[in-house]
């Protein structure tokens, strides 16, 4: 484990994971230069735990489940520190927590009692969550660049549809695989 623990991709990954708090007080605090610098570092390291994983073989158990577990952690904290501050609807908050909490709870569920694992990631998992970040990324530039607000409504619905479309696609997945 310790091996796992200290490969380039996995340090990169921990920053990321790291950055988050502080990212969480630029918002809250409403320095949005310091957010938006955050999210651009947040954004680069996780490009290049990817590469470096890849170029460097350097793909470890560790990182396929510390990547994606810090996107989740660093989009339900930007939601909701974006939510207190009135930047994005609470609605929509709602529904994207509501979603990725629905989706631990019932694969943890699956894993206990059926000691099976079905969730890899789709392609429309990965769009709703480069679509996430997209809006994220958008208000936060929208606060430091005010033109970047006329992108809002349609990131926002966007991001809405997806994350319910989604969801609905990894239960019909889900579903699908569970063995009888």
């Amino acid at each position: 484990m310790k091996r796992q623990f200290f490969t380039w991709a996995n340090q990169f990954t921990l920053l990321r994971l790291g950055l988050i708090p502080f990212f969480a007080v630029a918002v809250v605090e409403g320095h949005y230069v310091w957010a938006l610098s955050l999210l651009v570092v947040a954004g680069v390291s996780d490009a290049l735990d990817g590469l470096l994983a890849r170029w460097l073989k350097q793909r470890t158990a560790l990182g396929a489940y510390l990547d994606p577990i810090t996107d989740k952690l660093l989009l339900s904290t930007a939601f909701v520190v974006l939510a207190i501050r009135g930047d994005i609807p609470w609605t929509l908050s709602v529904l994207v927590l509501g979603r990725d909490v629905l989706l631990v709870v019932v694969a943890g569920v699956i894993v206990v009692v059926a000691g099976f694992r079905p969730f890899p990631p789709s392609i429309y998992g990965k769009g709703c969550t480069a679509v996430q970040m997209l809006t994220v990324l958008t208000v936060v530039l929208g606060r430091v660049w005010p033109p970047a607000e006329v992108l809002w409504p349609v990131l926002l619905w966007l991001t809405a549809a997806l994350t319910v479309l989604t969801g609905v696609h990894y239960a019909y997945q889900t579903g699908k695989v569970m063995p009888r």
